[in-house]
């Protein structure tokens, strides 16, 4: 099923067995922190997902009343529930009984224990005992009224796991594929390198594997086992479910095990986690450029995790895990400077989010995540972060209805390609520091042209293939005029046919790096290059070149591009060429008509070639971007794309960011937010009626729950204080 949606629903992660003294808590501590939650808006606790060996002390001894008390306090208070079924963290006893259901990190060296999810989720002694408790605890809480939905397992696909029996099921799959050894031999050229295959036994083990066919074979297989461990949990979970509640998993979007949208294929409603860095970590604007991980760095990046969280069923979304204090372990203190919690909240909220839970509830004492902070520190006295969120919710309370059904504006779509992030893992084009192949090519080519459209003021919708390629491309043309395809390496032909068709209905197709370069294989096609789209493009290329440092960017004669002097091409050169492929080369067809140079590179050696060409193409047009575009030259891109944001607001001061969605009837929220220190003043562009208000002048403290709003009239100008938030809507 699919979730409707009719508010936006906000709490924690609430582990009321991990308090007090030898981790038995007293009636009282619940009542107070049940009191505090409702005080605070709270409408949701995730409960029950990490404590398998509290469920079941020991072998078919099931305790399992313990969290009713949470329960029923919850209901008592309208607090939903989301409960949480343990797999992911297996109990000793059952690791002592079962030693071979560990996990191997590599071919026959299994996995230590006193972590988590270090389990061959695949052995049939795991899946026995895991099945059973998750349906003792099913049923035991299944016609609770405070439980409305079903977390199965946790942040799956953390190992690529190497049992023998995962490696023989590996080899079963590529017999299913591809039928016999010698259509696998030629698929994969097995002939490199004297690795033709006699026969299924002589396939190798992953370990010392070199060869990209198989290494992106492994990665495919290996998403897929996690995909189908979580649906066996959600189909035994549904089986036992009463009508109406819905089954998720908490998704950590850079586990190496996971295609996130063919898992969230089987949930009925995405969830997962949003964290990010606080503190200057939101400061924009920003010329910072750092790596991104687990957290998000840059504001852009915290809006990039949310659009990609919409993208996996391209639907509103659940936030499972998100920031409550300082976030990563002893060394990392950042809490957020007040208001951030906030505008973190707003922003999920404006990009999809119909929850926001914070990890979690109260700061542990003991354990591995002792300074993963919680709303409560240590002490369990409300602070400033209790305070601030207490604001948030009564704001959500009051209006989170009214955006519960709203789609996000999108000026840009980005196409995301899961198999192209994991062959560009297994032979990367971007050289990291010290020179070496970069993992992150992918999500770095990526990234570049997000961020770019952000800076550039612009709001962007993540796109997956097996979503918009099943759609008639003149349609998502009309729905989303400019579509950008970088690092879309491991192409199928009839993917790149359905990007020629878009861009012939009458899209701008934003070619990048990589795109088109291989095909599902991670072969190199024989064609010039970007494969299948240069005929379309007007202009190809047959030589790359890395760049160690930048290099200067500037518009060419006549370009439409406006370029400022600081414009760079960054990691990557392709020598982009206008017109038609030299005779003789292997291209299918010639073009017949020559791009336009948008943009050439200032150097004694890449300035032969440009940067960025364009030309028209049917009813609409193909832009090639040969490089990584440094945020400059990035921002002056995507403003040529898109002159004239969907939001409608202009003259903003540099720090502000406006995000719209728009209802099921047809009016548009509007979000504010003033990233920075500096108070400043916007002019509403239209009649607008405020349903949060900003603080203006008002003390850095959060403002109380009830601050009036009341109408904006069109020009009329707000002041948005020093990390502020203003949330409107059209009249």
């Amino acid at each position: 099923m699919s979730v409707q949606h009719d508010r936006v629903r906000f709490g924690a992660a609430y582990y009321h067995e991990y308090h007090g003294p030898g981790a038995d808590p007293s009636p009282g501590d619940l009542k107070r922190d049940l009191d505090l939650m409702a005080a605070a808006g709270f409408t949701v606790i995730r409960v029950g997902e990490s404590v398998w060996s509290t469920w079941e002390p020991s072998d078919g001894r099931f305790d399992l009343d313990w969290l009713e008390p949470v329960l029923d306090g919850a209901h008592e208070r309208g607090i939903d529930v989301v409960l949480g079924t343990p797999t992911y963290a297996v109990p000793p006893w059952l690791v002592r009984r079962y030693p071979e259901i560990a996990g191997e990190s590599a071919t026959g060296r299994p996995m230590g224990w006193g972590a988590r999810q270090e389990v061959d989720f695949t052995h049939p002694v795991f899946r026995w005992y895991a099945e059973r408790v998750l349906r003792r605890i099913v049923e035991r809480y299944r016609d609770h009224p405070a439980v409305v939905g079903y977390q199965v397992d946790n942040e799956p696909g953390l190992h690529l796991l190497h049992n023998r029996g995962i490696f023989e099921r590996f080899v079963d799959h590529l017999e299913d594929t591809y039928g016999d050894v010698e259509t696998l031999n030629r698929e994969w050229g097995l002939v490199y390198w004297s690795h033709r295959l006699s026969t299924w036994a002589d396939l190798w083990t992953p370990d010392g594997n070199a060869q990209p066919q198989y290494d992106l074979a492994w990665r495919r297989f290996q998403a897929a086992l996690t995909t189908e461990m979580i649906d066996w949990q959600a189909q035994a979970v549904r089986s036992l479910a009463r009508p109406g509640q819905w089954v998720t998993t908490c998704i950590a979007y850079e586990r190496p095990a996971l295609e996130d949208a063919d898992l969230a294929s089987v949930l009925d409603v995405t969830s997962g986690n949003a964290y990010y860095t606080m503190q200057d970590g939101l400061a924009h604007p920003s010329a910072a450029v750092v790596p991104q991980s687990w957290t998000a760095t840059g504001t852009w990046a915290l809006f990039q995790v949310a659009d990609v969280m919409w993208s996996s069923r391209d639907e509103p979304f659940l936030v499972t895990e998100t920031d409550a204090q300082a976030i990563g372990g002893p060394s990392t203190n950042l809490p957020a400077y007040p208001g951030q919690w906030r505008q973190a909240a707003w922003a999920l909220v404006t990009r999809g989010a119909r929850m926001v839970e914070y990890w979690h509830w109260r700061t542990l004492h003991y354990g591995a995540e002792t300074y993963w902070g919680g709303v409560l520190p240590h002490s369990g006295v409300p602070g400033r972060a209790y305070r601030e969120m207490a604001v948030l919710g009564a704001e959500l309370g009051r209006v989170g209805g009214l955006l519960a059904d709203a789609t996000p504006d999108a000026d840009v779509a980005i196409w995301h390609h899961g198999a192209s992030r994991w062959a560009l893992a297994g032979q990367p084009p971007l050289q990291t520091a010290s020179g070496e192949g970069d993992p992150l090519s992918y999500p770095r080519i990526v990234a570049s042209f997000y961020r770019g459209a952000f800076d550039a003021g612009l709001q962007v919708r993540v796109v997956r293939p097996q979503h918009v390629g099943v759609e008639d491309p003149a349609a998502v043309a009309a729905r989303l005029p400019v579509l950008v395809a970088a690092g879309f390496y491991a192409a199928s032909d009839e993917d790149l046919d359905w990007l020629r068709r878009y861009a012939q209905a009458g899209g701008h197709l934003v070619v990048g790096p990589r795109t088109g370069y291989a095909d599902t294989e991670a072969r190199a096609r024989a064609t010039v290059q970007p494969g299948g789209l240069s005929e379309a493009a007007g202009a190809w290329y047959d030589e790359i070149a890395n760049l160690p440092t930048p290099v200067p960017v500037v518009a060419a004669p006549g370009s439409p591009l406006a370029l400022d002097d600081d414009a760079t091409a960054t990691a990557w050169a392709e020598s982009l060429t206008p017109g038609t492929p030299p005779e003789g080369d292997l291209t299918t067809a010639a073009t017949d008509g020559e791009a336009d140079v948008l943009a050439r590179y200032v150097h004694p050696h890449h300035g032969a070639w440009a940067a960025a060409t364009t030309r028209a193409y049917g009813a609409g047009r193909v832009t090639v971007v040969g490089t990584v575009p440094g945020a400059s030259f990035a921002r002056s891109l995507a403003r040529w794309l898109v002159p004239q944001p969907l939001a409608g607001w202009s003259d903003l001061p540099p720090s502000v960011t406006v995000h719209t969605s728009t209802t099921t009837d047809g009016r548009r929220v509007h979000v504010l937010h003033n990233w920075s220190w500096e108070a400043v003043d916007v002019v509403a562009p239209a009649d607008l009626d405020v349903l949060v208000a900003a603080r203006g002048d008002r003390p850095a403290d959060p403002p109380p729950p009830d601050a009036p709003g009341g109408p904006l009239d069109a020009g009329a100008t707000v002041a948005l204080g020093a990390w502020d938030v203003l949330v409107a809507v059209t009249r």
